[in-house]
């Protein structure tokens, strides 16, 4: 590894594109690079590098510039201190921008012609659909918990369902968009760039709502379309606990550039700070991977397998989770022949590995079905993950194996084939496989959503015939788990799972046929030969002068039932964060409450209503913006409401109101 090396951090530098604009970085490189010109490490952000990243930046841009690298912490277009308008995520003038600012990167004299980009979420995203664009000096990128299929594996919609998450990223996103720039980097402007920002701001979520199944919004920035496109070397990088561990085994699976793929069992952070641990030494595992693509040294990296995911142990169900037992396992291809499928029937049995005869039942739950369950994408915050799902095992239809006599190691997608009939031309399934401890604890390991009218595909929705049988399919998350011996295997169906999901228009019973409905487990063949895991070892953080003085932060949960109205309400509030910037005195405090009604046997009773506060402030800036976002829905439309005010000190800056009716098709 390299020798820590005297560093120099420059702030703004502004980096000019072609049609005017200039986008506001922070670079930290070794103090000799002009003489020594090193490689680049892009992350392209719209999260406002001067406040909001600053904690995270400061540890790893520092950590890698010290190794010698120029680490660059670039502003996207409109965001933070950056000059021009955001309208969307991922649109094609993100990209390009990329690309421009790259090329300049890469003319600077202090580097030496190479660049990668390194990014989580966003910069995840945002560096596949980079490389996809082949700029000629981007040799490598790290994506973490990002995705190559906005529409189908993103935080909007899952087997054509509607995420609630969708509310939640969207109500935040909004917000974003709607930051002013930092008077002590633009300058007087500030106020001109904020009124512009605010007069053209968009509410995005509604753009999602719009497009109902894949189709050419999703296409774009989707690099499933073009796996080929990328030549770039990818390193992809997930974790089990995320929203996004699905692209991992595809981008590894179907990219042709060099690749390696590193699963976790990790929640939606950067591996070295993650949990639930084991954290790694993520840093020195990137470097290893900089210093191959970007200076051409021999680190090894490339000769060990290419894919290691963590085998989770079975434990007791916890909706907060400090630790994962398990174990890392590591395969030299992926797919590996030493997994293999594994074929389980649903029947009056339950669940068995021989054929049963055909029967039927009715799925028809209570539409509170999935309280349990904790949220779509965990954050490594207290109580978002799935507690003991015996409740909602109650409100769904089940089937179970008998106790195990040997154990069982699944790694990969588990599928389900359900033979159904429903009186409707849609509805919702829900599966989730459970796993059973003698006691009747039950721990989820997977669960798939299906909108039965996208049976087809995600850009094929059809109604589905009345009157008819088909078999759809359910393709439930990648996942790594050990079933002990004694422990069942379950398999919870319902037709609601709220509040992950919204409620289908109508409240439609399924029959199911189980002696034609089957599920196919990816079981770890016994007696493999596979090579030895890599062993990461924890991360060691170097002395970094404190950078935030925090005074506050954490998440709360609450669930309230009422028996008299069958009526529920969830109520999610997130102090995300309350610090002080130490550099900039610059204080920053963001506050968010999420409820989630719905009333029984109403489906169109359902509603989110998302409260968020916002403020930067430090002596001569004072500035906050106050937002709410409703959705509701009837049978046919999807109902939007939001509010946006701004404020400079006590004074009302702007007010901007949106309402937008949007028609349901088949969702």
């Amino acid at each position: 590894m390299n020798s820590p090396v005297d560093i120099v951090e420059l702030d703004p530098i502004w980096i000019p594109l072609q049609d005017g604009t200039r986008l506001a970085a922070t670079i930290r490189r070794p103090m000799d690079a002009e003489r020594n010109p090193v490689p680049v490490i892009l992350e392209y952000l719209p999260y406002r590098r001067r406040d909001g990243t600053v904690e995270r930046d400061a540890i790893t841009h520092t950590w890698f510039a010290r190794h010698g690298y120029a680490a660059v912490r670039l502003d996207i277009r409109g965001t933070g201190d950056s000059d021009g308008l955001m309208r969307d995520e991922y649109l094609p003038q993100e990209q390009a921008d990329a690309v421009e600012a790259i090329a300049w990167l890469a003319r600077q004299p202090w580097c030496n012609g190479n660049v990668g980009m390194m990014g989580i979420s966003w910069g995840g995203f945002n560096g596949l659909q980079i490389a996809a664009r082949r700029p000629p000096a981007l040799k490598a990128i790290i994506t973490l918990c990002s995705t190559d299929d906005r529409y189908a594996d993103d935080a909007h919609w899952m087997g054509g369902a509607l995420v609630t998450n969708t509310m939640g990223w969207g109500s935040s996103f909004f917000q974003y968009l709607a930051q002013p720039p930092d008077p002590a980097i633009v300058g007087d402007r500030w106020r001109a760039m904020w009124q512009a920002r605010l007069e053209h701001l968009q509410l995005p979520i509604a753009e999602w709502l719009a497009h109902q199944s894949y189709d050419d919004y999703w296409r774009q920035g989707s690099v499933r379309e073009d796996y080929g496109a990328i030549e770039a070397a990818v390193y992809a990088i997930g974790g089990w606990a995320d929203g996004y561990s699905n692209a991992v085994p595809r981008l590894i699976e179907h990219l042709r550039c060099p690749k390696k793929g590193l699963i976790g069992p990790w929640a939606h952070k950067y591996p070295h700070i993650a949990t639930p641990r084991p954290a790694i030494d993520f840093l020195g595992e990137a470097l290893r991977w900089w210093d191959h693509w970007l200076k051409g040294k021999d680190t090894g990296v490339m000769d060990e397998p290419v894919m290691q995911v963590w085998l989770q142990d079975s434990l007791r169900p916890a909706a907060v989770l400090a630790e994962r037992p398990g174990r890392w396992v590591a395969f030299p291809q992926w797919p590996d022949p030493a997994i293999k499928e594994q074929v389980w029937h649903l029947g009056p049995a339950g669940l068995s590995r021989g054929l049963q005869a055909s029967g039927s039942c009715i799925l028809d739950s209570p539409l509170e079905t999935g309280l349990t369950f904790g949220e779509w994408c965990p954050y490594s915050s207290n109580g978002e993950l799935p507690a003991d799902q015996r409740p909602d095992d109650g409100r769904s239809v089940v089937f179970e194996s008998e106790p195990l006599e040997e154990p069982l190691e699944i790694v990969g997608a588990p599928l389900i084939d359900l033979a159904i009939s429903v009186d409707d031309e849609t509805a919702l399934l829900s599966a989730r496989l459970q796993d059973v401890h003698p006691d009747g604890a039950s721990l989820n390991v997977s669960y798939g959503l299906l909108n039965v009218a996208q049976r087809g595909g995600s850009d094929d929705p059809r109604p589905f015939p009345a009157g008819s049988s088909e078999t759809v399919r359910l393709k439930l998350n990648d996942i790594a788990h050990r079933f002990p011996v004694g422990h069942r295997i379950r398999i919870a169906l319902s037709t609601a799972f709220w509040p992950i999901a919204w409620p289908a228009p109508r409240r439609r019973p399924v029959t199911l046929t189980t002696g034609r409905s089957r599920l196919t487990l990816p079981v770890l063949a016994e007696g493999r030969s596979l090579p030895a895991p890599r062993d990461f070892g924890p991360f060691v953080a170097e002395d970094t002068d404190a950078v935030i003085v925090r005074i506050s932060g954490g998440r709360t949960r609450k669930t309230r039932e009422d028996p008299a109205t069958r009526s529920v309400e969830v109520e999610v509030e997130r102090a995300k964060s309350q610090y002080i910037v130490r550099a900039t005195g610059t204080e920053v405090t963001h506050r968010t409450r999420e409820t989630f009604f719905l009333t029984a046997d109403e489906p169109n009773s359902a509603r989110i209503e998302n409260r968020s506060d916002w403020s930067l402030s430090r002596p001569g800036w004072d500035v906050r913006t106050r937002a709410t976002v409703t959705l509701a829905s009837t049978e046919r439309s999807f109902e939007l409401a939001a509010s946006m005010e701004a404020y400079e000190s006590e004074t009302l800056v702007q007010s901007r109101h949106f309402a937008v009716s949007i028609p349901r098709r088949l969702v």
